[in-house]
């Protein structure tokens, strides 16, 4: 299993209290919320990880790019980006 964090010192600052407000769409084995109310994302491995990461950029396209949804949505697919694994797997 892959987790990835979501650290709420980004851009859209986003807590798992904040994410409850939006409808994205969540990742195949969801979202899960760090003792401090950060925001987990788990994933299989790191291509469900990519997958997903695509899926909500398509899904990017229908908010509006001023909101904070946009900005929500624009850190977890960094987070995905930025992670080791998932660097790692795209490198390999």
């Amino acid at each position: 299993m892959l987790r990835i964090n979501i650290p709420s010192s980004g851009p859209s600052k986003l807590t798992f209290t904040e994410l409850e407000k939006y409808e994205i769409p969540a990742p195949p084995d969801g979202f899960n919320s760090e003792i401090n109310d950060e925001v987990i994302l788990q994933f299989e491995d790191e291509q469900e990880a990519i997958d997903y990461a695509h899926d909500l950029d398509e899904y990017a396209d229908s908010v509006d790019n001023t909101s904070q949804e946009y900005l929500v949505i624009t850190d977890i697919i960094n987070a995905i980006s930025d992670d080791d694994f998932v660097r790692d797997y795209i490198q390999s």
